[in-house]
């Protein structure tokens, strides 16, 4: 199927590993020229050299958790690549967990930081010139947190929720301006995040880290009905799909790919 996207060029943050990694693949495999962001240069860069044999793909490194940064990114892509007609923004980070009563308020700020507010940088930084042309696609990288929170896990899970709000007003704001603006909530997928997340658990346990998936699955996502992580490759399909020209009618939405993780139906 032609996703009629070829020759558009697209931003990834969280680009060096996982699901930004993936997507960024799954985009150069449709003729989209990618910027790919991350932390570091030398790891950015890494990751370009694996993506070249797809298509054409740059690294450029930018801590978005620092507005100058988030611009001169900007600045960096535009006078190098162009001006990007997709952003997926697949920055984050799990951050400190534990229960409401014995995390600080630093603890907050960070992961709030890094999951929503470096999302709100990049998207206001990149969205003026999608308006000029009147085309254009973003997409958050949500998660079942946001409507299915967890007790450990409550400041991920309130980042995540603002992107869902975030997404939905952004979608309004700018449908008529030919952009559209989706979130993609994913459970448990296999990245180095959840691989961290694993084997700090099969340490603790004595266990091996197929065992310690199991576990979790069973006791903490019990409505998993894909008893397994998800592949990073089948997030960043849906992902293809917001970003595509085929999903014009599509915004303001969230495609969960979470193996009916999610109790609900909305």
């Amino acid at each position: 199927m032609d996703l009629g996207i070829s020759g558009r060029l697209a931003l990834v943050t969280g680009g060096d590993s996982g699901i930004g990694f993936q997507t960024a693949q799954r985009l150069l495999r449709e003729g989209v020229r990618v910027a790919l962001s991350d932390m570091k240069q030398d790891s950015v860069d890494a990751a370009a050299e694996k993506l070249r044999a797809f298509g054409e793909v740059r690294g450029f490194a930018a801590d978005l958790t620092d507005p100058e940064q988030v611009r001169a990114l900007h600045g960096a892509v535009r006078d190098g690549m162009g001006d990007p007609d997709i952003v997926v923004s697949a920055a984050g980070i799990t951050g400190p967990t534990g229960l409401f009563h014995d995390l600080t308020e630093e603890d907050w700020h960070r992961v709030i930081d890094v999951n929503f507010l470096t999302a709100l940088r990049v998207a206001r930084s990149f969205i003026p010139a999608m308006r000029e042309k009147g085309w254009g696609r973003v997409v958050f990288i949500a998660s079942e947190d946001a409507v299915q929170p967890y007790t450990d896990e409550l400041p991920y899970c309130a980042s995540k929720a603002a992107l869902l709000s975030l997404s939905k007003g952004l979608s309004s704001t700018y449908g008529p301006d030919g952009i559209t603006v989706n979130c993609v909530s994913p459970a448990f997928i296999e990245t180095p995040m959840t691989d961290a997340m694993m084997e700090k658990r099969a340490k603790r346990d004595g266990v091996d880290i197929a065992t310690a998936v199991k576990t979790f699955i069973d006791k903490e996502r019990p409505m998993m009905t894909v008893r397994r992580r998800g592949r990073a490759e089948e997030v960043a399909d849906a992902i293809a799909y917001l970003v595509s020209a085929t999903a014009t009618f599509t915004t303001g939405a969230v495609l969960r790919v979470d193996g009916g993780s999610v109790g609900t139906m909305v």
